[in-house]
């Protein structure tokens, strides 16, 4: 799962020119559902929502409160294009993302999640799978990527990724240098 939490002053969703959802002080979040993901990614998903500390606290301490701290509110919008891969072409393929029925169900999992969480008053919705007008005032601006089963390092590219012992056993000294 992944999601980007940006960090405002107020967020609101529209459909149809019909207000759905709005919110004050708190974080608006776009989440995705992958095709891998399980109720486990969803339940670890909400608990990082809900405890990222994206704000200061009294003193000016930079990172010290999350949303539940400050007592803010949460906008939770589903994005699946956040799973877009661009490698190849000029076309997102959309493949990571699950599909519509898995994906639903995960996502409301999430939602409900979320409000669990915290308070349910405090979380609000947009319409899945519908084309929304997000509107937002960004605070900071403050803006993260976060996701539940982050690509590792080694995963990403196999070039120069090969162990010691691997290039030792590709690699042979020529029997000249042996001497």
């Amino acid at each position: 799962m992944k999601a980007v939490l940006q960090r405002v002053a107020s967020a609101s969703v529209t459909v149809d020119t019909q207000l759905i959802s709005s919110i004050g002080k708190g974080v608006l979040v776009f989440a995705a559902v992958a095709a891998e993901d399980t109720l486990k990614e969803v339940e670890s998903m909400a608990a990082k929502v809900l405890k990222m500390k994206m704000w200061p606290d009294e003193t000016g301490g930079t990172w010290k409160r999350s949303v539940q701290d400050i007592k803010g509110e949460v906008l939770c919008v589903s994005q699946f294009t956040l799973l877009a891969s661009t490698k190849k072409g000029s076309k997102p393929d959309f493949h990571g993302a699950a599909g519509g029925e898995k994906a639903r169900e995960l996502y409301d999992q999430f939602f409900s999640k979320v409000q669990e969480l915290y308070e349910e008053d405090k979380v609000k919705n947009g319409v899945f799978q519908a084309m929304m007008q997000v509107n937002l005032q960004n605070d900071g601006p403050v803006t993260l990527e976060i996701q539940t089963n982050p690509v590792k390092i080694s995963e990403k590219s196999n070039v120069g990724t090969e162990t010691k012992a691997e290039s030792k056993s590709d690699y042979q000294l020529p029997p000249e240098l042996l001497e």
